[in-house]
């Protein structure tokens, strides 16, 4: 992976974005440390589900639990009744 100062890549923008374009990467540093990452915007082809197993294999998210419980079903309401309680809510204030 190529290498640049943070003043040198002032310098040189144009030049590295179209090494970018081209599928090159770019570690900007600072002093000699590294403190950014320059890489090309990958379209994102992957599902929510391969996107989520990529952010937990790199530690960035907690794994999620697998075994998910379903949501029980609704409480039997009468019709209109939920309504109501939002419109007498309403009024007392």
């Amino acid at each position: 992976m190529n290498r640049i100062g943070v003043r040198d890549a002032k310098e040189r923008l144009s030049k590295l974005l179209r090494d970018v374009r081209r599928g090159r990467e770019w570690i900007i540093t600072d002093r000699g440390v590294p403190v950014a990452k320059l890489l090309p915007v990958r379209e994102n082809r992957e599902t929510l589900g391969e996107r989520i197993g990529r952010l937990e294999e790199s530690g960035a998210l907690e794994a999620l639990a697998r075994s998910v419980r379903p949501l029980p079903p609704p409480l039997p309401v009468e019709p209109g009744l939920a309504q109501r309680w939002l419109q007498e809510d309403r009024s007392a204030m």
